[in-house]
């Protein structure tokens, strides 16, 4: 988590933008999920950590180029991992018969 304080006072995180609006609560929330939305993320390609978001569910690998559609605040959503397994196995099941 963000330092609390430094030598000029308090740091405020990115929903600070919203000043005493919304709650405590809500805007803890939004901070935590722009952290997310913001932090690097591996691109599936080259395995690099270079996956910026560039819209709304649109990611974009700033070292090889690589443009995919994955969740709105994340490249890979929790779903969106389990039907790649599924669908995986099912490519494995029908190699297989």
């Amino acid at each position: 988590m963000a330092k609390k304080y430094t030598r000029k006072g308090r740091v405020s995180r990115s929903a600070g933008r919203f000043g005493t609006r919304y709650g405590r609560r809500d805007r803890k929330l939004v901070a935590d999920l722009e952290e997310k939305m913001r932090a690097p993320h591996k691109c599936s390609k080259c395995a690099r950590p270079n996956v910026k978001r560039i819209g709304t569910g649109i990611w974009k690998c700033t070292k090889c180029g690589h443009t995919f559609a994955g969740g709105t605040f994340l490249p890979q959503t929790n779903v969106g991992k389990t039907v790649a397994r599924s669908v995986k196995k099912a490519k494995e099941a029908a190699a297989a018969e």
